[in-house]
């Protein structure tokens, strides 16, 4: 789902994207526990028929085994996948030029019963110019004046914005973010993306963080949920630049 650049929060908080996705009940804390056990289902449904298969085949003939063998590597593989989608949202964006056209982006939800996933298309890459490396410094000047000193340490070592909220703590990068859980054991990522292609990286996490800031609940709403499960899970899909900020946050939900 997009977040227009160009729209304003209205007088009562909310975000004006919610109007787009009228069929969506507003996120709060039982809707998020309810997708965490949605998603748990889902995954032990996948994986028990390949389970199921790996325990019944050798029990039936020897020679089957490496059939089982088999079907433990994708019963291992359909979390991993689930993963790997989910640690796009933290993806780190290519070089300014290269890099807002080349960043994640997610399909647009605005169908109801359209899927909630991100997309991992990219548009042709420019080469990154002067100006645009300029721009890009300028934005993340301006991206550290809306965060305190410990957050701007983050955000210079990682890109990225750590914002504590009611649902707990979040991770926002240019594609998206991630909530850490009170507790730092579970995480839920949520693609969303800045329609602006031209926007340079920094200004989309200061939109996309503006929005977080005014209407928790509607950004939980309007994001789209490509993952939600163990951080250690999704940590080993991240790059270590997006490691080093999920173990941030991990620790801040901890002291939730």
């Amino acid at each position: 789902m997009a977040l227009g650049a160009g729209e304003s929060v209205s007088i009562t908080g909310e975000l004006p994207e919610l109007a787009t996705v009228a069929w969506r009940a507003r996120a709060d804390e039982r809707s998020l526990r309810r997708a965490d056990r949605l998603w748990t289902l889902s995954a032990i449904a996948h994986e028990l028929p390949f389970l199921g298969t790996a325990v019944g085949l050798p029990l039936l003939d020897p020679v089957l085994l490496p059939v089982s063998v088999f079907a433990l590597a994708f019963a291992w593989a359909i979390p991993e996948l689930h993963a790997a989608r989910g640690a796009g949202v933290l993806r780190a964006p290519r070089p300014r030029g290269a890099g807002v056209r080349g960043a994640p982006h997610v399909r647009d939800a605005a169908e109801p019963g359209a899927p909630r996933a991100c997309g991992a298309g990219a548009l042709g890459a420019p080469r990154a110019t002067a100006r645009s490396t300029v721009a890009e410094r300028r934005a993340l000047g301006l991206l550290g004046d809306l965060v305190d000193h410990e957050t701007r340490q983050l955000l210079t070592a990682t890109g990225m914005v750590l914002q504590r909220g009611r649902f707990g703590v979040w991770l926002v990068a240019p594609a998206g973010a991630v909530l850490v859980r009170p507790g730092g054991r579970r995480v839920q990522c949520y693609c969303v993306r800045v329609p602006d292609e031209g926007l340079p990286a920094s200004d989309r996490v200061a939109h996309l963080l503006l929005a977080l800031r005014a209407d928790e609940s509607g950004f939980a709403t309007v994001a789209n949920l490509s993952f939600s499960g163990a951080g250690w899970r999704l940590r080993r899909r991240l790059a270590p630049a997006a490691r080093a900020g999920l173990t941030a946050a991990t620790a801040a939900a901890r002291a939730y």
